[in-house]
């Protein structure tokens, strides 16, 4: 019961009392309750602009997403060929770096005096004069297409884990009444995948509409987290902010539970699946071809820019030209010895490897409670653990930033211990760990699952207490499962983009992408340059990272990514 109230109270100060604050701000007036506020951010021009904009980019972006996902989780299930496992891992890399990351790269390549145009120049198929604009109005395409090419692989992680569990026995009962193809899809596949498809769907979706990094990187300010983050450094004079994260945190409730009873009350149940090989017919040379080609096309676009952001590391300058004029390794040394750059490495490693180690702690014991423990609330414990999942993390940034602004003349004590403006260093590690929580929780959860009680009732039997079977018995059976759920949550916490944004506001603290921020909107010439060396450097760890956790897990690592 002392760890139900001590858990209880992590919750309550980290995860509702942000929510409840920025509740109490966005419908409050004078301690009234009053709706005046979303009145005058309907009424704003700009503001009407940025949620309009904002739909239409989440909208977008899950539509062709689908669009990508559907054809290559139908042929990488449907069909066996040589080089399947490996091609699968391939479709995953993109997963290595966050868009906004990503948009260094892009925009190299896409600009209006990027490689691509300059490339057409040379050519002789484009008036320099008139180079042309690849982002497209302003910038929204170049972050739609980004935003497709990285968030895809959790779309296909669901997508394809949906149809590999279809029986095999009801497409063939389909053909034997005359359904073959596209009909055949649409009337038998297509039902029994919804679930999985909106799970995937609805996080691609929230996490292109509060995408903050990529709309910055690209000066896109017409969208609803630019307008956000702008709005943190008047808190207290403007509401607006708080108005637009409520209508962020509302809207995504709101999605969840129309997603949640839509497809709740449709049940595609099948009696007993059969074997996954039944459902895999070989494929021929051409097919396999064919698969291979259009896989590798879509492995290709997801990682150009990524490869550009290792180009941009080794240049020396790149202006107008197809390749850098000449190459160095310059930028790395500056990451590593320069003060400020090789500070954020270290608080990155610093901040994800406590929120990792806060994150391993808890999920293991909520897990614990939930599948072994009978206690009540049980499945409260487990709806707010998840609660990370449904809840942006510009939205939880917002809410920690401005809950815990203190008054430094009321305690000064508190002020240094909690503020972000003083040292954001504990909220950032708590930020990390409630947003990754998840990852863990859902691992250790699976793990338990796989383990029979047996076990551990013989354990009780032989007078080990609960806690003793748990850490002697569970915790080495279940090893695995938490090694990958760890290493997940550390190496997403390395690379958290809205949490280190908003919360760390003086450069000595600034993890990895707070820096890589910053350094961009440096004139240096040479800036961007080491901003890709810092998002190399980022890549590599989330690389590793994601290999190991894939070796671990295998297909069970899509489970991490389900709603």
């Amino acid at each position: 019961m002392l760890f139900l109230g001590a858990l209880g109270a992590y919750f309550a100060a980290f995860l509702l009392y942000p929510v409840g604050f920025m509740l109490r701000r966005a419908f409050g007036a004078d301690g009234e309750f009053t709706l005046r506020y979303f009145t005058l951010l309907l009424a704003n021009p700009m503001s009407r602009q940025s949620i309009l904009t904002s739909f239409a980019l989440a909208t977008i972006t899950t539509t062709l997403a689908s669009c990508l996902v559907l054809p290559l989780a139908y042929g990488m299930t449907r069909w066996r060929f040589a080089g399947r496992g490996f091609l699968s891992t391939l479709l995953l890399v993109p997963m290595i770096l966050p868009p906004f990351v990503g948009a260094i790269g892009l925009k190299q390549l896409l600009a209006r005096f990027g490689s691509l145009n300059s490339v057409l120049v040379e050519l002789g198929w484009m008036d320099p004069a008139r180079p042309v604009d690849w982002l497209g109005a302003g910038g929204f395409w170049g972050i739609v297409v980004l935003q497709v090419l990285g968030l895809y692989p959790i779309l296909y992680l669901n997508v394809s884990a949906a149809m590999a569990n279809v029986d095999p026995s009801l497409r063939e009962s389909a053909n034997n009444l005359g359904a073959t193809g596209w009909r055949l899809f649409r009337t038998v596949t297509l039902p029994l995948i919804l679930p999985g498809w909106f799970a995937g769907a609805i996080i691609v979706w929230i996490w292109s509409f509060t995408d903050l990094g990529t709309p910055l990187i690209f000066g896109y300010s017409r969208l609803v987290p630019v307008q956000i983050w702008d709005s943190v450094n008047d808190l207290n004079t403007n509401p607006q902010g708080y108005t637009l994260v409520m209508f962020v945190l509302l809207l995504t409730v709101v999605l969840f539970a129309l997603g949640k009873r839509g497809l709740g009350g449709r049940r595609h149940e099948m009696m007993a699946r059969g074997h996954s090989a039944g459902a895999e017919v070989p494929a021929g040379p051409w097919l396999t071809a064919a698969i291979w080609a259009g896989a590798g096309v879509v492995v290709a676009a997801a990682l150009l820019p990524h490869l550009t952001i290792v180009a941009q590391s080794l240049a020396g300058r790149w202006f107008m030209s197809a390749l850098p004029d000449f190459w160095t390794t310059g930028h790395f040394g500056e990451v590593f010895g320069h003060g400020l750059t090789g500070s954020s490495i270290r608080n990155s490693l610093f901040y994800a490897s406590l929120s990792a180690l806060i994150d391993l702690v808890l999920g293991v014991l909520i897990a614990w409670l939930v599948t072994r423990r009978r206690i009540p609330f049980a499945g409260v414990l487990d709806a707010l653990a998840m609660l990370p999942l449904a809840l942006p993390g510009l939205v939880l940034a917002f809410g920690l930033y401005a809950g815990f602004n203190v008054d430094e003349r009321a305690n000064p004590r508190l002020d240094a211990f909690l503020d972000p403006r003083t040292n954001p260093t504990f909220l950032l590690i708590v930020s990390y760990s409630v947003r990754r929580l998840p990852y863990i929780v859902r691992s250790a959860h699976a793990g338990f699952q796989q383990v029979s009680v047996t076990l551990e009732e013989a354990s009780a039997n032989l007078g080990q207490k609960p806690l003793g079977t748990l850490w002697k018995i569970t915790v080495p059976l279940v090893a695995a499962n938490l090694v990958a759920g760890t290493i997940l949550t550390f190496s997403f916490a390395m690379l958290e983009v809205s949490d280190s944004l908003i919360l760390a506001q003086r450069e000595q603290h600034f993890p990895i992408t707070k820096m890589i921020y910053q350094l961009m909107g440096r004139i240096d010439p040479s800036s961007p340059s080491v901003a890709s060396a810092l998002g190399v450097v980022g890549m590599l760890i989330l690389l590793g990272s994601l290999a190991v956790a894939g070796k671990l897990m295998g297909k069970r690592l899509g489970q991490l990514f389900r709603a």
